[in-house]
């Protein structure tokens, strides 16, 4: 049920070791990037351990960061503090954030659309709490284009991945699922992460930005 506790004590513990890795091998540079420009204030849906928060620019006033796994809302509640703007720490779940109807200017998340139970009815409460004309900026792991990676992705989601990665579903169509929610996807930014000469299910990335109509 979406409003169950989000808790993944194993895999959150690893996945804010990996996170922290693959931001000094090149994530860091991809959430520098989705995030320049911003400005006013933002909601962030899946915030985990705060990796996203060094990279707001000055001209973002103030950081809602939601995140319903105890352990990753912990260490972002450390990582605020070290933040160089103001960011508020929410327990909630993206189906049902803790906001008003068009409270922001701009909807942040990177990285989340994969392991939400609902990832239909977390577009729809970015979409509500979002202005009129404000921004999406996400990023997150996509479909495959090739037929045997999907394949291998499909694969991936009915045998063990999610139960593996804290609920990580590799062949989710994120982009589609954005668009079907009423916003406008403007330039994506495709990508591969980790760049490895095999590549994971998961390795199929895209960011980009979303307006709200």
């Amino acid at each position: 049920m979406p409003n169950e506790p989000v808790r993944h004590p194993v895999f959150a513990r690893l996945y804010a070791r990996l996170g922290a890795s693959a931001e000094r091998n090149g994530v860091g540079a991809h959430r520098r990037s989705l995030l320049t420009g911003l400005s006013g204030s933002v909601i962030e849906v899946g915030a985990g351990s705060g990796l996203n928060f060094s990279h707001y620019p000055a001209a973002v006033t103030h950081v809602v960061a939601v995140e319903p796994e105890p352990h990753l809302r912990s260490l972002a509640e450390q990582a605020a503090t070290a933040a160089p703007l103001p960011i508020t720490i929410a327990d909630g779940i993206a189906e049902q954030l803790p906001a008003a109807d068009h409270q922001f200017d701009a909807v942040v998340a990177t990285l989340m659309l994969c392991s939400v139970r609902d990832p239909a009815a977390a577009l729809r409460e970015m979409h509500r709490v979002l202005r009129p004309g404000g921004e999406l900026r996400f990023m997150e792991h996509v479909r495959a284009e090739s037929p045997g990676l999907r394949r291998i992705q499909r694969l991936a989601d009915a045998t063990c991945w999610p139960r593996c990665f804290g609920g990580c579903h590799a062949s989710r169509d994120p982009l589609a699922a954005i668009a079907a929610a009423g916003f406008r996807v403007g330039e994506v930014t495709t990508f591969r992460l980790p760049e490895t000469p095999v590549p994971w299910p998961t390795s199929p990335h895209a960011r980009g930005i979303a307006t709200r109509a």
